[in-house]
C-alpha cells in the first residue's frame, strides 16, 4: 500500500467569490521514501489548488497539504451541493495512490441585468422595442415585467409580463409604445419611458427608452406635391401656348386634305355612274334586239323579264311561286337483322305533270325507335340518297333549305326505314313532315 489521506473537513460550505480551504494529512504506508502529488479532481478542480502541490515522505511519515477552494461569482458555476475528490499519487507504487472524496455546499447569488433594444426609436404611430433580461446569477430565477411612461403620453402593449430564466441565459420580450395623441405636421416629440423588471427576492431593476414621434405626413410629401402643382401648371402653359394652337392647325390641314380628297372621289363616281348608265342603255337594246329576232316580244319600261310567248301574252310555266303544299309521309317497318336492308314507302305528287318543291322537313321519331332513315329520290326506277340520319340521334330534326330539293314530274319521294329496335312497339313508325310547293 502506497499512501493514506485524511479529509479535515469532508463537508464545506462556500459563497460565491469567496475562499475557502481544507486540509489533507498523507501518510506514506510504503517501505521506501516516496514522493506524492496532489491533484483535485471533479467540477471545483478548475478552481481549486493544494499548497504545496507535492510532499517527499519517509516511511511511516506523514505530511498535511492545504487545499484552498474559490469558487468564482459567475453563472457557470451553479448553486448547490458541488462533489470533489483529492487524489494523493504515488510516484514509487502507483496502484497504491487514493482519492479521498468531499462536497461543497455552494451558496446561491442573484444578479439580474435589463436592457430596452433599441435603446431609441423614431416613429409616428407606433414603436417597437425589444426587453432584454439575462440572467447572470447562478440559479434560475423567474422576473415580472412592466412599463411605466411618467408623463402619461404612451401606451404599451408587452409581449408577455412574465419570464422564467435559467443561469446565464436571456429572455427577449417584445415592447410596443403607442402614443395617445397624433399629429399630422409638427416637430418631434420626445418621449422617455421606463421598463421595471422584478426578480424573485431582488431589488427592482430598472431600464429606460426613448419613443421619438415623428409627423404622420412624411417630410417629403409637401415638397414633393408643390413640384407636382408647378409641373402641371408648367404643362397646362404649354397646351394653351404651344400645342393646342399647333393641334387646331394640322386638324384643320387634314380637313381640308379629306374634303378634297372626298370632292375628288365623288367626281370619279359620277364619271363612272355616267357611264355605267351608257353600258346599261346599250344592254337594254341589246337584249331587245335579241327578243325581237327569236320571236319574243320584250317587256315594258320597269316590268321584270320573263318568257313570253310570240303573240307577247306571258307563259304561265313562267311562275315562280307555284301552289303552297305541305304532306307527311309515315313508315310501318318490321324488325330487321340486316342493317342493309330498308323498308320503302314512296309518295308520288298527285299530279304527275307538276314539279314538286321541297322547301323544308321535319324528321319524327316520337317512340325513339333505333335504326337508320333515309330519303331517296326516285327517278323512273333509280334511286339516289338525299338524306340518311340515325334513328337514336333525333325525336324531332327539321331542316330548311336555301337551295329547295327540286323533284320533276314523274319523280317520287321514298321513305326508307331499316328497323333494328323499335321504341314503344314491334315495328318503327318514324315518319316525315313537308312542306313547299307545286310548280
Amino acid at each position: 500500500m502506497g499512501a493514506t489521506a485524511t479529509l479535515s473537513e469532508a463537508g464545506l460550505v462556500a459563497e460565491p467569490g469567496q475562499e475557502i480551504s481544507c486540509s489533507v494529512t498523507i501518510r506514506n504506508a510504503g517501505r521506501v521514501v516516496d514522493q506524492f502529488a496532489i491533484e483535485v479532481v471533479g467540477d471545483p478542480g478548475a478552481w481549486a489548488t493544494a499548497e504545496p502541490a507535492t510532499v517527499n515522505l519517509m516511511p511511516g511519515e506523514a505530511g498535511t497539504v492545504v487545499v484552498r477552494f474559490a469558487p468564482p461569482r459567475s453563472s457557470d458555476v451553479r448553486a448547490g451541493v458541488i462533489p470533489f475528490g483529492v487524489r494523493v499519487f504515488s510516484s514509487e507504487d502507483p496502484a497504491g495512490s487514493v482519492v479521498e472524496e468531499g462536497s461543497i455546499q455552494l451558496g446561491a447569488f442573484t444578479e439580474v441585468t435589463a436592457e430596452v433594444v433599441p435603446a431609441k426609436v423614431e416613429a409616428g404611430s407606433k414603436a417597437d422595442f425589444e426587453v432584454a433580461v439575462d440572467n447572470r446569477g447562478n440559479h434560475p430565477v423567474a422576473v415580472e415585467l412592466s412599463a411605466l411612461d411618467p408623463e402619461d403620453e404612451l401606451d404599451f402593449q408587452l409581449e408577455r409580463n412574465r419570464a422564467d430564466l435559467a443561469p446565464g441565459t436571456a429572455a427577449f420580450v417584445r415592447l410596443r409604445a403607442r402614443p395617445r395623441k397624433r399629429f399630422l405636421r409638427g416637430q418631434p416629440v420626445r418621449h422617455r419611458f421606463q421598463v421595471f423588471v422584478v426578480a424573485d427576492n431582488a431589488e427592482p431593476l430598472k431600464t429606460e427608452g426613448t419613443m421619438v414621434q415623428r409627423q404622420l405626413l412624411p417630410k417629403w410629401l409637401l415638397p414633393a406635391l408643390a413640384a407636382l402643382l408647378v409641373l402641371l401648371l408648367a404643362l397646362v402653359t404649354l397646351w394653351f401656348t404651344v400645342l393646342r394652337p399647333a393641334v387646331k392647325s394640322a386638324a384643320r390641314e387634314a380637313a381640308q386634305e379629306q374634303n378634297q380628297e372626298v370632292i375628288k372621289a365623288a367626281q370619279d363616281a359620277g364619271g363612272a355612274a355616267g357611264e355605267a348608265k351608257k353600258d346599261a342603255v346599250q344592254a337594254k337594246q341589246n337584249s331587245e334586239d335579241a327578243m325581237k329576232a327569236v320571236g319574243l316580244t320584250p317587256p315594258p319600261d320597269g316590268a321584270p323579264p320573263g318568257p313570253r310567248a310570240s303573240n307577247g301574252v306571258p307563259n304561265p310555266a313562267g311562275n315562280a311561286n307555284g301552289t303552297p303544299t305541305d304532306f307527311r309521309v309515315a313508315a310501318d317497318a318490321a324488325v330487321d337483322s340486316n342493317v342493309n336492308r330498308f323498308a320503302e314507302f314512296p309518295y308520288a305528287v298527285p299530279d304527275a305533270a307538276k314539279t314538286l318543291v321541297v322547301t323544308d322537313l321535319i324528321l319524327q321519331n316520337p317512340r325513339g325507335d333505333n335504326g337508320t332513315l333515309r330519303l331517296l329520290r326516285d327517278s323512273g326506277g333509280t334511286k339516289t340518297v338525299l338524306l340518311e340520319v340515325g334513328l337514336a340521334n333525333f325525336r324531332d330534326l327539321d331542316h330548311h333549305w336555301l337551295q329547295a330539293w327540286r323533284f320533276a314530274p314523274g319523280e317520287k319521294i321514298v321513305l326508307a326505314v331499316s328497323c333494328q329496335t323499335p321504341g314503344g312497339g314491334s315495328r318503327c313508325t318514324p315518319s316525315v313532315s313537308f312542306s313547299g310547293r307545286i310548280e
